[in-house]
């Protein structure tokens, strides 16, 4: 019963899948689509995480000489007997992720290539016994196998022509040409980038994938999967009948990532119907091409943990994969202008934005369009349609993405004030010292020049929240003040109570969200009367200290007002 299978968390592989008893989502209608929909060399983008190494091997496990058809039992490509027949396990196939590939330096990345260039030839062993190749064929084979034990300028050499000689030697032993398959090819150039050997990754790849793929007598078809579609003339110069099948493409739209159908079989299965309201939230707003996904990494982990608490809060799985340097990277950059915007897409609303879908890595900093585009291959960003001048609208795909930007927003706005600690240092003291003026100007100015999610685009429930939050985090960096939010205290709970260093002093913070400009005086007035109709100040007396110091602040959009009344009790 579907109920007992176990999910298949982090698992990649498609026959450890379906041997193995995890929940699979039939993907296998993307075999018959790909030779319906010819192309000699494919490429796929998707965002990580999005099922792209599965269906790889997926494809590897049908197409494969010696391939177990019973992996494929009750699948969507087992109705289609003739199909089958002609294709499954014909093909000798090679099969590489590049996910690995890295170094801080090319000389390791090189290295670390052509060891799986070297692993993957290992898998034809037999190739040293075979009576169809002579002595030279058996020795490439030998020097294949030994890729990684070969020093530079001799590996970039081999490793240029170490794809395209190893399907030669497969179509000698077989008589049949070879299906490649490069998953996550540009993983080596983004961590290239990181490291500083950008052109010289990119040289090494061009002249690998332009030997393997270009006019190869020996290729059967490829097929390649990325993130990004890095420029056709950096790296695939010269490929002809080469289709790009990008996020925007309505081609295969629903093979990478679950459709709604999906996700509710799967939750059926498992009794959880009455969570698809906030898988929905929090883990869809995809749209590829026509068609509206989930990202499946998200729902098969979320899913797991409410089958052991039914109670499960939604989290954050994607965004915890990798990094998001890419969105650090974007609020760095970002202008006032370009600010605005990130406030209006946390706030739910579109932007409109064209679009560039083929980079170079080295392009993308160059001006914040590109970064735009980045964010919108990668997943950070998803369509919504487009205007009638062709531009995107984009928008933050679900909950847990939004995520991602106030975290990235928050550590940007903390790493500002840090290094402004002249301006902080002088608003603790005006709070000690009463003065609501100087109060006002630094938290004016502070709302004025951050990415803001405090203003009134954000949801109306988060407004006053996400203001607590900015004033708290910015007391907290006095190492001299005890700093506390929410407190149990009197008939209530008081916002933030400060106790500074002086014994006999305590500071009360009321906080509230004025809904118009000219109700910011009242606000205060509503706050200071509250912490006194509370008694809020119970707390600090009962801990001896008796110079009070109330502080009723409203806010209103990047606005904010303030009003001390000063109490000493005995």
């Amino acid at each position: 019963m579907a109920t007992a299978l176990k999910l298949p968390v982090g698992i990649e592989d498609f026959k450890e899948i379906r041997r193995q008893g995890f929940y699979y989502i039939d993907k296998t209608k993307l075999i018959e689509q790909l030779l319906d929909n010819w192309g000699k060399v494919n490429l796929f983008t998707r965002p990580r995480r999005f099922g792209k190494t599965l269906n790889m091997s997926m494809l590897r496990c049908f197409f494969e000489i010696g391939a177990d058809k019973t992996l494929f039992e009750g699948l969507y490509i087992s109705q289609n007997e003739q199909f089958c027949d002609e294709y499954m396990g014909r093909f000798p196939v090679v099969f590489l992720t590049l996910k690995g590939v890295e170094g801080t330096t090319f000389e390791e990345a090189r290295l670390s290539l052509a060891e799986l260039i070297a692993a993957e030839a290992r898998r034809f062993k037999f190739l040293q016994e075979s009576d169809s190749l002579d002595a030279d064929d058996k020795e490439m084979y030998r020097e294949l196998i030994s890729l990684n034990k070969e020093q530079s300028p001799v590996t970039s050499v081999k490793l240029r022509f170490s794809l395209k000689n190893l399907l030669e030697l497969l179509y000698k032993h077989y008589g049949r040409k070879t299906i490649v398959l490069i998953d996550e090819y540009d993983v080596p150039l983004d961590k290239a980038f990181q490291d500083g050997y950008y052109r010289e990754m990119v040289s090494l790849i061009r002249g690998l994938l332009g030997e393997t793929l270009k006019t190869n007598d020996f290729l059967q078809f490829a097929v390649l999967t990325g993130c990004l579609r890095v420029s056709k003339e950096s790296i695939f110069t010269g490929l002809n009948n080469f289709k790009i099948l990008s996020i925007t493409d309505v081609r295969f739209d629903e093979q990478f990532g679950f459709t709604e159908d999906e996700v509710k079989k799967l939750l059926n299965a498992y009794h959880l119907e009455s969570h698809l309201p906030e898988m929905k939230e929090w883990y869809d707003g995809y749209h590829f091409g026509d068609a509206n996904i989930y990202c499946p990494w998200d729902v098969i982990n979320h899913v797991e943990l409410l089958c052991k608490d039914s109670k499960a809060e939604p989290k954050c799985y994607w965004i915890n994969s990798s990094g998001n340097s890419l969105v650090k990277r974007f609020i760095t950059k970002a202008n006032k202008t370009t600010r605005d915007e990130i406030e209006r897409l946390i706030a739910g609303e579109p932007i409109e934005k064209s679009v560039h879908l083929e980079l170079t890595y080295d392009e993308i900093d160059n001006s914040i369009d590109n970064i735009w585009s980045v964010l919108f291959t990668t997943g950070y960003l998803t369509q919504v349609g487009m205007t009638e001048q062709g531009a995107y609208k984009l928008v933050i795909p679900n909950k847990e993405v939004r995520e991602v930007y106030k975290l990235q927003i928050q550590d940007w706005f903390d790493k500002k004030l840090r290094d402004n600690t002249e301006q902080l240092t002088a608003f603790w003291n005006s709070i000690e010292e009463g003065k609501t003026e100087a109060i006002e100007q630094y938290l004016n100015r502070t709302l004025s020049n951050s990415i803001s999610v405090f203003d009134t685009k954000a949801p109306e429930k988060e407004k006053e929240s996400s203001y607590h939050t900015l004033l708290v985090g910015l007391l907290t960096g006095n190492t001299d003040w005890v700093v506390r939010s929410n407190v149990e205290a009197g008939e209530g709970f008081a916002d933030i109570i400060v106790e500074p260093e002086d014994p006999d002093a305590g500071i009360i913070f009321e906080l509230k969200y004025s809904k118009e400009a000219n109700g910011l005086q009242i606000s205060c007035e509503k706050a200071i009367e509250q912490i006194k109709s509370r008694r809020y100040s119970e707390y600090l007396k009962n801990d001896g200290r008796h110079n009070m110091t109330f502080y009723g602040i409203a806010f209103y959009k990047k606005r904010c007002k303030a009003v001390v009344e000063t109490i000493k009790e005995t």
